[in-house]
């Protein structure tokens, strides 16, 4: 599957989304005009990453590149394998206990740990191509993990295996930070036949503002769907879109029509969709590798959730059919009693 995955790239994945709203519009689950109204939102997609605290970071980045030095035969000085576990322990007890004047004195060694090996390493590769090549990331990622600040211009690293991962907060008292990327999601406003039916799902890397994504959402959701948009319903967090105030609608804000006013009460209706997305699919936890592995993952998430929507209907239709039948074999066997 990973093979796959990346031949097709997540460009041509969407014609998966496509291909479900195709056969959702023949089995009558979805009609053109439910795609007219569309609610869009925000989700963050966690990343396959552990919580990225400092003492963390340089003790495994000290762990990797000690691992590929004994990989490419360079002999170090010291590895620091079992002071630098003790500090790691120790930083995690004292940070527990609230003793953080002992915390960062361990996290200061552990820093120190990691600053004699990545200049150990340096002096070793010095003039050799290969080596050079091979520890370059590595000791680049090292580095950042070891300067990094709180309020530095760059970003910043949260996992050594992803670096691309972002810390986002979104304002939830149980998750104020997620580590992972943003993600807009468009849906039908009102439920079809079959369902709340994801249109447009797509990662944004960057962690942009809601407002400044809801343009290029709703091209994409038009471009997939091939029906316009007449309204679009969105909450707070997209204020200052840019686009025509008479077509998008701000939750908290006063509707003109009692139709606006109803459709307007339904736009957290997609809250829902999104949880079924991250508890019943993978939007949950991306094990995908890379930024295209965050957007190849949050598509098929998208075209998982309208062909469960589909099966379902399906299913609905054939018990329906079903239920026929057997009252007219009931209906035959009495007119022939």
């Amino acid at each position: 599957m990973t093979r796959w995955r990346q031949r097709i790239g997540a460009d041509d994945l969407s014609a998966l989304v496509q291909e479900s709203l195709a056969a959702a519009h023949r089995a009558g689950a979805l009609q053109a005009e439910d795609m007219e109204r569309v609610t869009v939102d925000t989700t963050v997609q966690p990343k396959a990453v552990t919580f990225p605290t400092d003492a963390k970071l340089m003790q495994r980045a000290r762990e990797k590149l000690v691992a590929l030095a004994q990989e490419w035969g360079i002999g170090l000085r010291q590895s620091y394998a079992r002071v630098g576990k003790r500090a790691a322990m120790k930083q995690g007890r004292y940070a527990h206990a609230k003793q953080f004047n002992r915390a960062r004195r361990e996290l200061r060694r552990l820093k120190t740990y990691l600053g004699r090996v990545i200049r150990d390493i340096r002096r070793k590769i010095a003039g050799n191509e290969a080596l050079t090549d091979a520890f370059k990331r590595p000791l680049w990622l090292a580095e950042r993990v070891m300067t990094q600040q709180r309020r530095d211009p760059l970003p910043k690293v949260y996992s050594l295996h992803a670096p691309e991962v972002e810390c986002i907060g979104k304002g939830k008292a149980a998750k104020p930070y997620e580590f992972g990327c943003k993600v807009t999601v468009t849906t039908t406003n009102r439920p079809a036949a079959g369902g709340h039916f994801v249109l447009h799902i797509d990662a944004r890397h960057g962690n942009p503002y809601d407002g400044h994504t809801l343009k290029a959402a709703v091209e994409a959701t038009e471009a997939w769907t091939g029906v316009t948009a007449r309204r679009i319903y969105v909450d707070k967090g997209y204020r200052g879109h840019g686009l025509d105030r008479f077509k998008v609608w701000i939750s908290g804000n006063k509707a003109p029509t009692n139709a606006i006013r109803r459709e307007l009460r339904r736009r957290s209706a997609i809250e829902p969709v999104i949880g079924h997305m991250k508890n019943d699919g993978l939007l949950g936890r991306n094990f995908l590798k890379g930024k295209s592995g965050d957007r190849i993952n949050a598509i098929l998430c998208g075209a998982g959730h309208n062909f469960r929507l589909l099966l379902r209907w399906l299913r609905l239709l054939l018990s329906m059919i079903r239920a026929v039948l057997r009252a007219e074999r009931h209906n035959l066997n009495a007119q022939l009693v």
